[in-house]
């Protein structure tokens, strides 16, 4: 091949291949090297260049200059007397270069210089191409149904193919071969096959970007998608947010006699969608979020992220949905523990909290019905509120004086007392670990019966799941995002020692 002809052919080749011509160029001097070697030995250092400007072909051999007694590669290593005979001034650790002569491939050397060249190319579209996709994660894309396995789908997507697995078709979508389909990138991998890209129609990113593609005000940022919760194949919810208060998001979603929110509903196979305006008030948002039903009250605990929802008898069954589906999308949306109840049984459940507050204080500081009521009245759920309360705010509650206060705060304190050492006598005899008690994040009792389950050291509790310490706790102590959250913080530890042993390797 001439000179001009090698340039030609990279050039050719770069645009057909849609790849950098330097590429083409380096696989060239790889594939002439090969062959190079092939000739004179493959022991032998020997490398091609080819100018870029003028396409001529230089094949070179080294060799560096090294002490006799460490010679390992007599054909790539030159002792130093040698190499002063070849260059006066030449020292140990110089590269002496001799160009070699322009030979005939043969044609086992041309098959073997075009498959080199062929694999470098293959490669570097695969390169090419996981670096193009790696940046499409959180993109639409379109392609043609290549063929299915299984129920899982390769497309075909121009440039390169993509898998859209079983598990990421929405239910009783029937893929076929020749169909054009949109789904969502979520993941790209370098294999060694080829970078492997992952499609998914189930995931609420795909329906987002959905309504980004209807609504233009959602590309414009102007209105937010907030969250979405999917049941694919049959219902979602969608929160909205608008920066401009003179815009509805909600009409603005749904669009003129609801165009814009059906061209996302035909995508999806019918797939119900509840616009919801999202609010920085999580009452408001839950109460939003739960809508067809109507909600009386809501009943917050922060610490752990749980909600009691009050609905009227006649409403239950909707706020819950079929199959508990309402509530559980409302959750996933709100990221809060939803529990549904009617007013009579919001009316029980207050009054077994009234009943279960009042006999602890009865109890534990001796006191009469009237005194332990007045104390829930005032906001007390615990012995300790009342042992850190000062005495000039336990006084001023009406029917208190200091004296009662005093007492009230006394009892208390040496009811603490008491149940401290219990505990403390409890955790020796089921032999608790210190990395356990010491753990934040749990209190005393719970620690206890999570002993009295046999988890007994910190260890113990990273083994867990998260439903399994709900279910030892109990739901009303702990829900499962927190459950999660806790274990873990308990397997820290374990992430820190494998990174100590790693940097205390040797080979590290």
């Amino acid at each position: 091949m001439s000179r001009i002809e090698i340039l030609q052919v990279a050039d050719a080749v770069a645009r057909e291949k849609n790849m950098d011509r330097e590429i083409i160029i380096t696989a060239i001097e790889q594939a002439i090297q090969k062959a190079g070697r092939s000739k004179y030995g493959h022991e032998h250092d020997i490398r091609c260049h080819i100018d870029r400007k003028t396409g001529e072909t230089q094949l070179k051999r080294y060799r560096t200059v090294t002490e006799a007694d460490l010679i390992e590669n007599e054909a790539a290593q030159i002792t130093i007397d040698q190499a002063r005979r070849e260059k006066s001034d030449a020292e140990v650790g110089d590269i002496l270069i001799d160009t070699l002569p322009a030979f005939d491939y043969g044609r086992v050397a041309a098959q073997t210089a075009k498959q080199v060249i062929m694999q470098n190319i293959r490669e570097a579209e695969r390169d090419q191409q996981f670096e193009d996709f790696k940046g499409r994660i959180g993109e639409i894309i379109n392609g043609v149904i290549k063929r299915v396995e299984y129920g899982n789908a390769t497309i075909d997507m121009g440039r390169a193919e993509a898998v859209l697995r079983r598990d990421d078709t929405i239910p009783r979508e029937h893929l076929k071969v020749g169909d054009r389909v949109r789904a969502y990138i979520y993941d790209v991998r370098r294999e060694v096959r080829g970078p492997q890209i992952f499609l998914s129609r189930t995931r609420g990113e795909f329906m987002a970007k959905l309504f980004a593609q209807e609504v233009p005000e959602i590309y414009d940022g102007v209105i937010e998608i907030k969250s979405v919760a999917r049941d694919p194949g049959s219902r979602a919810k969608i929160a909205v947010y608008s920066h401009d208060n003179g815009m509805d998001p909600v009409g603005a979603c749904v669009g003129m006699r609801g165009s814009r929110v059906q061209s996302v509903v035909a995508e999806l196979g019918g797939e119900k969608i509840d616009i919801i305006p999202w609010s920085a008030n999580i009452a408001t948002f839950i109460v939003n979020a739960l809508a067809p039903a109507e909600v009386t009250k809501v009943v917050m605990d922060e610490e752990k992220r749980r909600l009691d929802v009050v609905v009227p008898d006649e409403q239950l069954s909707l706020a819950i949905g079929r199959r508990g589906q309402n509530v559980r999308l409302a959750s996933i949306l709100t990221g809060w523990y939803i529990d549904i109840l009617t007013e009579e049984e919001e009316t029980k459940r207050r009054q077994d909290e009234f009943n279960t507050r009042s006999a602890l204080f009865i109890e534990s500081l001796d006191i009469d019905d009237v005194i332990a009521r007045l104390l829930i009245a005032e906001g007390f759920t615990k012995v300790e509120e009342i042992s850190e309360t000062p005495i000039e705010e336990l006084s001023s509650i009406e029917g208190f004086n200091e004296e009662i206060a005093e007492e009230l705060r006394t009892r208390a304190e040496n009811w603490l007392t008491a149940k401290s050492e219990q505990q403390k006598t409890r955790q020796s005899e089921l032999g608790l670990a210190d990395d356990l008690v010491s753990f934040e994040g749990l209190t005393i009792d719970q620690i206890i019966k999570l002993g009295e389950n046999n988890i007994k050291t910190l260890d113990d509790l990273a083994d867990l799941a998260g439903d399994e310490l709900v279910e030892i706790l109990g739901e009303n102590e702990m829900t499962e995002s927190v459950a999660n959250d806790l274990i873990m913080k308990a397997r820290e530890h374990w992430f820190a020692d494998e990174a100590k042993a790693e940097s205390d390797s040797p080979n590290a």
